[in-house]
C-alpha cells in the first residue's frame, strides 16, 4: 500500500511540473553570463550559507527569495522520499544523489545540442555543469559504497525517477533556464539542509566510523582541477588546493559532501540572473 502510495504521489508531482513548464516563455537571451558576472552575483546572495560553511549555524533556507512553485514541488518530492525511505538514511542519501545528478546531464544535453544547430555555444556553462555532475557522481559512489543501493525496489525507484526527471529538466531547461536552474536551486537547497540535520543528529555516531575509500581519494588524493571548477570565488585553483578537507572519519566526509550542496545551491542561484 506505502509503494501505491509513492506511486500516485508521483504520478500527481509530475503532472504538476509538467503544468508549470507549459506556463514557460522561452527568453530571447538566455546564457549571457560569464564567470566573473557569476562570481560577482554568487557574492551578494546567501550570506547564511557561507556562515554555515565557515563554521555558523545552518540556514533553514539558503535564498532569500520568496518561496515558489518550484520550492513547493521540492517539498513535495521530499516528503515522499521521507515518508518511503524512513530511518533508512543511506538508502535515501543513494535515491537523493542519484536524482540529484540528473538536471546537470540534461543542461549539458540541451547545450550540446544547442550547439550542434549553431545557436549557442558557451563552454563556460559545459564547463561548470560538468564539474557539478561529476563530483554528485562522487557523492553516489559514496552512498553505494556505505551500502544505500542494496536493495532493488530502492535502485528501482530511485532509477527510474530519474529518468523521468531527466525529460523533464531537459524540456524546462529548453524553454526556460532560469526556471530551469530555480527548480534545482530549491532541490540543492533541500539537499544541503538534510546533510546538515544527518551530521548534527549523527555526528558522534559518524566520528566513530571510517571514512569510505572512495571519499578518501576523491577528497584528499585525486587531483582537484574539476572539483575546483564548481567553486564560485575569487581565489585561484592554487588557493583553492590549500583548502583540502580533511578527511578523518565518515562525518568528515558528510561535512564535504554538505558544503559541496552548498556551492551548488549558490551557484544555481546565480545562474538565474537575469539582467546581465
Amino acid at each position: 500500500d506505502l509503494t501505491h502510495s509513492i506511486c500516485d504521489n508521483m504520478k500527481i508531482f509530475l503532472f504538476l511540473l509538467l503544468a508549470h513548464v507549459s506556463s514557460f516563455i522561452v527568453p530571447n537571451k538566455m546564457f549571457p553570463m560569464s564567470r566573473h558576472q557569476m562570481v560577482q552575483t554568487t557574492e551578494r546572495s546567501s550570506e547564511s550559507l557561507n556562515e554555515v560553511l565557515d563554521g555558523g549555524d545552518s540556514p533553514k533556507r539558503i535564498s532569500t527569495k520568496e518561496p515558489s512553485f518550484n520550492k513547493s514541488l521540492v517539498d513535495i518530492l521530499k516528503g515522499m522520499l521521507d515518508l518511503y525511505y524512513g530511518d533508512r538514511d543511506f538508502a535515501r542519501f543513494y535515491a537523493l544523489e542519484t536524482i540529484a545528478r540528473v538536471p546537470y546531464f540534461s543542461y549539458l544535453s540541451v547545450l550540446h545540442l544547442y550547439e550542434t544547430l549553431g545557436w549557442w555555444r558557451k563552454a563556460n556553462y559545459l564547463k561548470i555543469h560538468f564539474a557539478e555532475s561529476w563530483n554528485e557522481l562522487h557523492h553516489l559512489l559514496i552512498m553505494e559504497e556505505l551500502g544505500g543501493n542494496k536493495n532493488f525496489g530502492d535502485r528501482w525507484l530511485a532509477q527510474h525517477a530519474a529518468f523521468f526527471y531527466y525529460w523533464i529538466v531537459c524540456t524546462i531547461y529548453a524553454l526556460s533556464p532560469q526556471n530551469a536552474y530555480n527548480l534545482n536551486q530549491h532541490v540543492e537547497e533541500h539537499a544541503f539542509s538534510t546533510y546538515d540535520k544527518f551530521l548534527k543528529e549523527k555526528e558522534v555516531e559518524l566520528k566513530a566510523q571510517e571514512a569510505p575509500p572512495t571519499a578518501i581519494k576523491y577528497y584528499s588524493e585525486d587531483k582537484l582541477y574539476v572539483f575546483n571548477n564548481l567553486h564560485n570565488s575569487d581565489m585561484t585553483f592554487e588557493e583553492i588546493d590549500k583548502k583540502r578537507p580533511t578527511i578523518n572519519s565518515l562525518y568528515d566526509v558528510f561535512v564535504c559532501i554538505r558544503n559541496d550542496e552548498g556551492e551548488h545551491a549558490k551557484t544555481m542561484e546565480a545562474m538565474q540572473v537575469e539582467d546581465f
